[in-house]
């Protein structure tokens, strides 16, 4: 039977009872049961506002990265992932019409109490959110969150960031959607990738299936005011680089200013110090998705 997304965060806590340790339990704010809380959400917040849909987080490369891999920026240590999760992942092609999507997919094909989709940036593919050990292990966090509370996670290799690359998404989202009837679905998009989520914005079937959206270092985007999503109110959580040298952090966070005052449900978590990267590496993703799934 289909479940919407009310009735999955009403029956949550009870579903994931076993899941979640007596030690984390108090400090859950939403339906995900924590997952490494300790390594990757004991954030130092520099500043907090908007009843802390707006902060400002610590960064410290000499600790971030070179204290948090045993090869920077290429292998994190052991403690920060648990590769058991691999048991639950596939490749496989998605055929959409005559579209052929190669696709990594974690956790059920069918019925998964959620689902999240990763898009990458350029020069990306299906690997780079499959990956258990780059980017400090936080997919590893990603693929072990979704598995761990019922859910399923995607990440295609995008054929390109234009409208055929939106086209193609918006046919992972629909078949995301069909798998698992009334049940949310999160798109989250990392850099140049950006610009799929801003082409989904404008997708009237595509936004009326979505639970929310994530932009991880994204592109801003200026029109999104005029957008269904926007119209829809689809919640949208942002990270950002506050020294992002391709897309500059005040851009978004103008952005973010005029929407929030605007009454839309939107939050931006800015890494001080931090460049591109940083919000994939960062982003804490159980925050991420728990405010997402509990505002629609």
């Amino acid at each position: 039977m289909p479940m919407s997304t009310i009735h999955f965060l009403k029956i949550a806590p009870l579903l994931l009872a076993g899941l979640v340790t007596p030690a984390l339990a108090s400090a859950s704010d939403g339906p995900l049961a924590p997952f490494k809380d300790e390594l990757f959400s004991a954030q130092t917040v520099l500043e907090s506002r908007d009843g802390g849909d707006f902060k400002i987080i610590d960064y410290d490369e000499m600790r971030d990265i070179n204290g948090r891999d045993r090869e920077p920026e290429r292998r994190v240590k052991s403690d920060y992932v648990d590769t058991s999760v691999r048991s639950q992942q596939v490749n496989e092609t998605l055929g959409f019409g005559p579209l052929k999507l190669p696709v990594t997919r974690v956790g059920p094909a069918n019925n998964g109490r959620f689902t999240v989709i990763f898009i990458h940036g350029r020069g990306g593919d299906r690997r780079l959110g499959a990956n258990d050990f780059s980017f400090g292990g936080n997919f590893n966090r990603l693929k072990n969150l979704a598995v761990r509370n019922g859910g399923t996670y995607y990440v295609p290799s995008v054929p390109s960031f234009d409208s055929s690359g939106v086209a193609a998404i918006a046919a992972l989202v629909d078949h995301a959607a069909k798998r698992a009837p009334g049940r949310p679905v999160i798109l989250a998009c990392a850099s140049m990738g950006s610009f799929i989520c801003s082409g989904i914005s404008r997708d009237k079937q595509a936004v009326s299936q979505l639970a929310g959206m994530a932009i991880l270092g994204g592109a801003p985007d200026p029109d999104y005011a005029g957008t269904p999503a926007y119209a829809r109110k689809l919640p949208l959580f942002m990270t950002h680089g506050s020294a992002d040298k391709v897309y500059k952090s005040g851009d978004q966070e103008a952005l973010y200013s005029r929407w929030r005052k605007a009454g839309y449900p939107v939050r931006l978590t800015v890494f001080q110090t931090g460049g591109h990267g940083t919000p994939v590496r960062m982003s804490d993703w159980r925050e991420m998705l728990n405010w997402l799934l509990t505002r629609t």
